[in-house]
């Protein structure tokens, strides 16, 4: 089991933003590489994630689905990758004033994956994590960048107009 954490200097209801918007996995994932479809309702249990991994011309379909959820706190998703296998991810908030201390646990939990040695494992994953949690902290810190809604669409719509 690969355990990674990360401060990231926001509220956590703007981690947990990112985290509810499901076509933002591709761009923190990493080896995520195209989302092709939600089925369900995410962020709630049963809800799949259908996307693509690796790279062009190799990229393979794998599907994310999340198992429980415990809203503005927790995702336990299993991600299916074949034929490398399937993970276990879970991924948990704490705020701490105005930061968040984000974690993320994964490990193999079935298919070649859990064929390599675990300690091996666990530095490969936590190298990779590593780099989730720096790509999540950019776009949660990019809400807190970003104008709200009405300031956007008023922007977009002189843009246009111009």
């Amino acid at each position: 089991m690969s355990t990674r954490r990360h401060w990231v200097p926001v509220r956590s209801e703007l981690v947990w933003e990112v985290l509810c918007d499901a076509w933002n996995y591709p761009v923190f994932v990493v080896g995520a590489a195209h989302m092709r479809a939600v089925e369900g309702d995410w962020p709630t249990a049963g809800a799949v994630l259908h996307h693509s991994f690796g790279a062009w011309p190799l990229m393979q379909r794998g599907t994310t689905t999340l198992d429980a959820v415990v809203p503005g706190e927790r995702l336990e998703l299993t991600a299916r990758g074949w034929p490398l296998g399937e993970a276990r991810v879970v991924i948990s908030l704490l705020g701490r004033g105005d930061g968040t201390v984000v974690t993320i646990e994964e490990d193999a939990v079935a298919g070649p994956g859990r064929w390599v040695p675990r300690p091996l494992r666990a530095a490969v994953i936590g190298l990779r994590n590593k780099e989730v949690l720096a790509r999540l902290e950019d776009l949660a810190v990019g809400r807190l960048d970003a104008p709200p809604d009405a300031e956007r669409a008023a922007g977009e719509a002189s843009e246009t107009a111009g």
